[in-house]
This record gives C-alpha cells, sequence and structure tokens, in this order.
C-alpha cells in the first residue's frame, strides 16, 4: 500500500538504509536534516494534551433499546492551537453489536483559551451501569508531521434501565381497574370487601347485596355496592439464583421476571396499594420500601437496571425469613421464580407453608415456548424423540405448578411476552375476589 503525506516522510525518515547514507554525510545532512527540524519543530508547536481539561454532561439514564447523549467540553488553555483526534472510550455494549463507534472518534479544533463541546451517541446493549473509560487525545502541530498523545480521566455513568415493554398493556388493566373500583357506569356488583354505595336494585343483581334496611325506609329495593380494598400491601419478590439465569430465547428469564414486576408495580400503585420489592438468591441483591405511590415505579425501576442472575442455588429459607421480615402484616407475596421440579420440591415447599400461614402468596414462573413447539414435532424420529422429551418436560412442570396450588398458591405460568398482562390479570382477579 502507498504512504502519503506525513506518513511517507516519517518512513522516509526512520527507514533510509545505512548504505545510502555512508557515502556522503553532507548528502544526508542537506535531505534529512531540513525534515529532522520541521519534524521537532511541528512537534514543538502542537499544543499540550497533559494541560487540557475536560468536563462532562448530558443523559444519565436512558431505557434498554433507546439512545443517549453525553457532551463532552474540551478546554485549552495553553496559548496554542490544538489541532487534534479524540476518541471518548466506552464499553463495547455501550454500541449497537456490528457499529463502527465512529461517534467515538472526531476531529478537534480548539483556539487557545477556548472551549469546545462534542457529542457521544450511545445506544446501550445490555441493563445497568454504563461507565466511560477514558478520553484519548492526539494533538498534531500544524504541518500535521507530529503528534502529541495523552489520556485522561472523565467521569460518568449512564445507567441503563429495563425497557419496560409490558407497559403497552396498563392502560387496559387500568380500564379494568376503574371498572372494580366503580368509578365507570359499568359497576362490578357483589364483589370487593368495601362498601361503596347504594343503589336500586336491577334484574340480575345478587340478592345477597340487598340491603333490607335501607329498603324498609324507601319504596324500592336498594342494594350495596362494592369497591375493591385500597391500602393493600404487596410485596414482589425476584429470584436471581440460577434459574433466572436461563434465557428464553434472547432474553434471560430475569428480564422477563422484571417487565412483569414493574407492570403489577405501576398498577397496584395506581390502585392505591403499597408496593415493595425484594430481589434474593443467598443474600439480598436489592430492595426498595416504604416509598409513596408517586416514587415506587422509578425506584424499583432504578434497583433492577444494575440487576444480573447470579450461578447460585437460592437459599429457600433465607428469602422467605427475608420476605416475612420485610411484609409482617398480611400482604400479597409476589414470588417470581420458575417451576423446575427440584428446586421448588427441595427448596420452596418446604417453607411455603409459612409463608401461606400469613400471606396470600403468588408464584409467577417463565415458560419456554419453544417447549411447546417441539411438543408439536411429529413425521420424524427425531421429531417424536423432541417432542417425547417436551411432553415430559410440560408434565412436570404441570405436577409441580398442582402441588403449589394444593397449598393455596395462585401460580401463573406464560411465556415472555404473556407473563406480564397474566400476572397483572391475577392480581386483579385477586383484588376484585378481596383476598388481598
Amino acid at each position: 500500500m502507498a504512504l502519503t503525506g506525513r506518513t511517507a516522510l516519517l518512513a522516509a525518515l526512520g527507514s533510509l538504509p545505512v548504505g545510502v547514507l555512508a557515502p556522503s554525510w553532507a548528502g544526508m545532512l542537506a535531505v534529512n536534516a531540513p525534515l529532522s527540524l520541521a519534524i521537532l519543530c511541528d512537534y514543538a508547536m502542537a499544543a499540550p494534551v497533559r494541560t487540557l481539561q475536560f468536563t462532562r454532561s448530558g443523559d444519565t439514564t436512558v431505557r434498554l433499546g433507546d439512545g443517549a447523549e453525553v457532551q463532552l467540553t474540551v478546554t485549552n488553555p495553553s496559548r496554542r492551537r490544538l489541532r487534534a483526534q479524540l476518541r471518548d472510550a466506552w464499553p463495547p455494549s455501550s454500541w449497537l453489536p456490528g457499529s463502527d463507534q465512529t461517534e467515538s472518534r472526531q476531529k478537534l479544533t480548539v483556539p487557545a483559551g477556548e472551549r469546545r463541546r462534542l457529542t457521544t451517541s450511545l445506544r446501550p446493549t445490555r441493563r445497568g451501569d454504563r461507565h466511560a473509560a477514558r478520553v484519548t487525545v492526539r494533538s498534531y502541530g500544524p504541518l500535521g508531521l507530529a503528534a502529541r498523545q495523552g489520556n485522561h480521566t472523565v467521569p460518568w455513568t449512564l445507567r441503563v434501565l429495563p425497557p419496560f415493554t409490558s407497559r403497552k398493556h396498563l392502560p387496559s388493566r387500568l380500564a379494568r381497574l376503574r371498572e372494580l373500583d366503580g368509578r365507570t357506569s359499568v359497576l362490578t356488583r357483589g364483589e370487593g370487601t368495601e362498601f361503596d354505595s347504594l343503589r336500586e336494585y336491577v334484574p340480575g343483581d345478587d340478592t345477597r347485596s340487598i340491603d333490607w334496611r335501607a329498603t324498609a325506609r324507601q319504596t324500592t329495593v336498594a342494594v350495596r355496592t362494592w369497591r375493591p380494598e385500597r391500602d393493600r400491601h404487596i410485596l414482589i419478590v425476584l429470584d436471581t439464583g440460577r434459574t433466572s439465569a436461563g434465557r428464553v430465547g434472547d432474553v434471560p428469564r430475569l428480564d422477563a421476571a422484571m417487565d412483569a414486576a414493574l407492570l403489577v408495580t405501576a398498577l397496584a400503585s395506581r390502585a392505591g396499594d403499597r408496593v415493595d420489592l425484594l430481589a434474593y438468591d443467598r443474600r439480598l441483591r436489592a430492595q426498595v420500601q416504604g416509598r409513596s405511590a408517586g416514587d415506587v415505579l422509578p425506584a424499583v425501576v432504578h434497583a433492577l437496571a444494575p440487576l444480573e442472575p447470579e450461578l447460585v442455588e437460592t437459599d429457600a429459607r433465607g428469602l422467605a425469613a427475608t420476605a416475612l421480615a420485610t411484609a409482617p402484616r398480611r400482604s400479597l407475596l409476589v414470588l417470581l421464580t420458575g417451576l423446575d421440579a427440584a428446586p421448588i420440591e427441595e427448596g420452596l415447599l418446604p417453607v411455603l407453608p409459612q409463608l401461606t400461614q400469613r400471606h396470600t402468596v403468588l408464584v409467577a414462573s417463565v415458560a419456554d415456548p419453544h417447549t411447546d413447539r417441539m411438543a408439536a414435532h411429529r413425521g420424524t424420529i427425531e421429531g417424536i424423540y423432541e417432542a417425547a422429551a417436551a411432553t415430559q418436560a410440560q408434565a412436570q412442570r404441570h405436577r409441580t405448578a398442582d402441588q403449589l396450588r394444593r397449598h393455596g398458591v395462585t401460580v401463573v405460568d406464560a411465556t415472555p411476552e404473556n407473563l406480564a398482562p397474566a400476572l397483572a390479570d391475577a392480581y386483579l382477579a385477586l383484588k376484585a375476589a378481596g383476598r388481598l
């Protein structure tokens, strides 16, 4: 490949054979001395790198899948003009796969005593905190023959939040909640546990809702209407043990569980209930407690953002003890965990009576849709074996769910895209039945 510009000059200066220079020192000096002098002068006139000053501004949070922009302000306090190439380095997961990361490398010119602002566009591919690595500056002289280079540490943290894709289901669940609460024209009769008001009887009403004393005081039959109880306590517990690390499609089970937890948090806080959160495996990984209705969802989102599965077996006794200590009063305990037979039978079932004695327990688990597709395979020997294995796995999962139901536990087992709305529906059903 041919060399051009300053690359050719530097190559000519550093790679001339000794045999070419030996016959004539005068010729060597005549050719190389001016070039060497030019390079030294160019280097001396390049703006210093160590004295440069940097500050950051811009986004500190972004939802997974969205873009973020971080500004870097460069101040040149020297008396020389800065002509530079700058690289603002971030972890690889701060960019889309296959990206050439050209946004991190930019040309920069800053006159003496002035400042310039550069923008780095990021699009993270993983949840959690992304920390700026370092800023590398290569300062060139006026001729572009030589350069000074140095690194600067300019801290900045971008927190990548869960995407909360299930928020699209929130409006429809809020509409159902308003129906339960009697705030729409459709009144849910005979449900809930808090008395709301009296109205005239219409055919089809539950006769158990008739208020006979009120009826005796007027000429029409009066019935009571009810609304779901408010100010109930919801404790969401995320199992972050090894089963949560399994991937369903392209998403870890933990991420699908997080999405369901966010939808229930948003719905329950709108319903007037208090929501707390625990993430646990062998120790407490995250906790949100005692937040108001307006603050609880942002707090839960930030608590879940850096959470990662741990490749350890969950300590069911420790989980149960922590949940009981966090919820001393009767509560709805939403446990997001797996339905694998061994962890449930050896871990959860022995401590389940402690939980169900005090709380209403709802267990939600992420099912793998690939198992259903395998169970439908026919026509080849391989397909038949796959179908047999999938059917056996499904039967075992159903047996585990039945064991939990026999202990009075409500079980939700759904695919990642259906888990969040199914869990929200289960919460609304329990609320309508007055079981919270």
